[in-house]
């Protein structure tokens, strides 16, 4: 069952044109962008590059040639062609660019295994030589591993595996350029092996650009809700969620409702949700039918695979790590987006109580470009997890 579940998740992927929404193809001008199951079987011209630290460019033919590297002394009795430079170190304070791609093309799958303060590594990505980015936040809340401690994640569009290999299949499309930078923000030298798999290719019209914006509130005011994303402007769809959830009192955290409003709503939302567990994919407080117990998940679209019960949390704050994808169900908006959470539980007499929680948040979306620079990045210590 769990098989045949995959497999129909897969093919739903391979027939979505990787969400730019009606873009057709004629099988003679396909351009391999979208290589589900269903497309799997379709020659294309598309090129197939990469970029590691054993191929920094992605050239063809360019991969292997390193005669230093991190791997040197361990390949001192074999030489040039045997991981000489397997990997990079990041200085601390200094920022590396990871890829920098002329297109047109996509990113089809980004494979990293960082090292150090997973909220003080900040990933960073700008399309078509843009000044600021359409993507930044902290590397392990982009992988839905937000909390610094590792916690497999099976999913479709991000999976993080044993020890900590972090991959991302979000399709990023760009048509003059690609550029990836990493920057460590801690005070201490890091380690990172990475691989950047993509194709050179024609971009349809209709293709947008991804996008990923990081926000922390931590605590959240008084009657205020969350914001997980404002001030989107231009035509796109909000494709996913990952979010932190750091319950700053007892009891149960999960009664607020998601909002979604677009396209000039002001007091009220176009789209509103029943509650925080509900917009998960789960329900009745992602508990174990039958006991009290938190229970992790994982699947294609929706998971919770952090749960840091009190008996797990030295300081005996509950936290949790939720991501939701809509994969299969993006949020289409045409001019504007803001998206926000309620932080809301129980009091007693069965009221509702607001709560003042630790939350923080990825949201991605693609939309066409120029896009609104994002808000500062919260500092240092604002971005860092006690535990």
């Amino acid at each position: 069952m769990k098989c045949m579940q995959s497999i129909v998740a897969v093919f739903l992927l391979s027939i979505l044109s990787f969400g730019v929404g009606g873009c057709k193809e004629s099988q003679s001008s396909y351009n391999g962008l979208d290589m589900g199951l269903g497309r799997l079987h379709m020659l294309s011209d598309a090129q197939t590059r990469s970029i590691s630290p054993e191929n920094f460019t992605g050239e063809k033919g360019k991969g292997g040639m390193a005669a230093e590297g991190t791997g040197k002394h361990a390949a001192r009795e074999l030489g040039q062609g045997w991981k000489v430079s397997p990997s990079i170190v990041v200085k601390a304070g200094t920022t590396f660019t990871l890829a920098d791609i002329k297109g047109p093309g996509a990113i089809q799958h980004i494979w990293m295994t960082p090292t150090g303060n997973w909220r003080h590594s900040i990933l960073r990505m700008y399309w078509d030589g843009e000044p600021e980015p359409s993507v930044e936040t902290p590397v392990g809340d982009f992988f839905a591993n937000g909390w610094g401690r590792f916690e497999h994640v099976n999913s479709l569009a991000v999976c993080a595996n044993p020890g900590s290999g972090f991959n991302c299949y979000w399709t990023m499309p760009f048509r003059k350029s690609a550029r990836i930078t990493f920057e460590n923000i801690d005070t201490r030298d890091m380690v990172l092996y990475y691989q950047i798999d993509y194709t050179l290719t024609d971009v349809p019209a209709a293709a947008a650009y991804l996008h990923a914006q990081f926000r922390r509130t931590n605590p959240l005011p008084d009657m205020a809700d969350y914001t997980i994303v404002d001030g989107i402007a231009g035509k796109g769809h909000y494709v996913g969620t990952v979010m932190c959830w750091g319950s700053n009192s007892p009891g149960w955290w999960g009664e607020g409702e998601i909002k979604f409003f677009m396209d000039g709503d002001k007091q009220f939302p176009t789209i509103c949700g029943t509650g925080t567990e509900d917009y998960f994919c789960g329900s009745y407080g992602f508990v174990r039918p039958g006991t009290d117990d938190y229970m992790p998940f994982n699947t294609a679209y929706a998971g919770m695979p952090h749960v840091y019960a009190p008996d797990s949390n030295p300081l005996k704050q509950p936290r949790f790590g939720l991501y939701r994808w809509h994969i299969v169900d993006p949020i289409r908006f045409d001019t504007d987006l803001r998206v926000t959470m309620q932080s809301l539980g129980w009091q007693s007499e069965g009221r509702y109580l607001h709560l003042k929680d630790d939350l923080s948040s990825v949201a991605f979306w693609y939309q066409t470009e120029p896009h609104v620079p994002f808000p500062l990045l919260p500092t240092k210590d604002e971005l860092a997890i006690q535990w």
